[in-house]
């Protein structure tokens, strides 16, 4: 199925592994320019030599930001250039209890999770009115909903995104600009590998064995009952950041396996 993504500029935030590096990958394979983003320059090289191999004829560039800086994510938005495409991906969390978590660690994840694509939104929107066209994708999380009691500040600011996500869209009515929050399950990314290894090393159990208990004990919700692959969301970005999903807008479209429940 042929997208209609060529040509297309894409940026996506916290992109230089995980769900962020998969969709890359996959817009990149569209024949998508995709700047990816990440704090260190030294992870967002690694990421660019590793995209070139997998997408040899691929147009990638990246820009180094921390977003709890005010002051980088100014200096961010004057570097990028027109953008027909915002994913916003950009995600961090401490595993903490509620009485654990300090303020500090409350406000870091909502400039981190929530507030950057608050700023890029902000700077972008106006221009993809202009110009009748654009995506604007939010990545929130099932902790939006589930809420597990030691991520309770991460899930706020989750759940948060799909507020904004559905206010900015009430902003896009009557053109072609659109404004939707994807919702990931259970992932398999690279943090979730590590911590099957550890747990399996601990327990003196295989990966699988571990990955089992978690939705046997955890994640009981899980229709899947399994970790979705990086490819498997990433498509469904990729496909809502194309012209072929013009009827949806404002949305929040689930990719947790069933996890959430509930009808809509």
């Amino acid at each position: 199925m042929d997208l209609q993504l060529s040509g297309k500029t894409a940026f996506i935030t916290g992109s230089t592994s995980g769900i962020g590096f998969a969709t890359a990958k996959l817009l990149l394979q569209e024949d998508v320019r995709v700047i990816i983003n990440g704090r260190k320059k030294s992870s967002i090289v690694d990421a660019i030599e590793r995209l070139k191999k997998l997408v040899p004829n691929g147009e990638v560039e990246g820009i180094a930001t921390d977003f709890s800086n005010v002051e980088e994510v100014a200096a961010l938005v004057d570097q990028l250039p027109h953008l027909d495409i915002l994913i916003n991906n950009v995600g961090i969390y401490t595993s903490q209890t509620f009485f654990e978590t300090t303020d500090e660690n409350w406000q870091r994840q909502m400039e981190v999770n929530l507030m950057s694509g608050v700023r890029l939104s902000k700077y972008f929107l106006p221009k993809m009115l202009r110009e009748n066209w654009g995506r604007i994708i939010f990545i929130s999380s099932e902790c939006a909903s589930l809420v597990p009691e030691d991520l309770i500040a991460y899930s706020a600011t989750k759940a948060a995104i799909l507020a904004l996500s559905r206010g900015l869209s009430q902003l896009t009515s009557g053109t072609e600009v659109t404004v939707n929050t994807l919702i990931p399950g259970s992932t398999l990314t690279e943090g979730a590998e590590q911590f099957l290894t550890n747990v399996a090393q601990k327990e003196n159990k295989t990966k699988e064995e571990v990955e089992g208990d978690f939705f046997k004990k955890v994640r009981t919700s899980s229709l899947l009952q399994r970790f979705a692959s990086v490819e498997e969301v990433a498509n469904t970005i990729t496909y809502y950041a194309s012209p072929l999903s013009a009827a949806t807008n404002g949305a929040a479209i689930k990719i947790e396996g069933g996890s959430m429940g509930g009808i809509v």
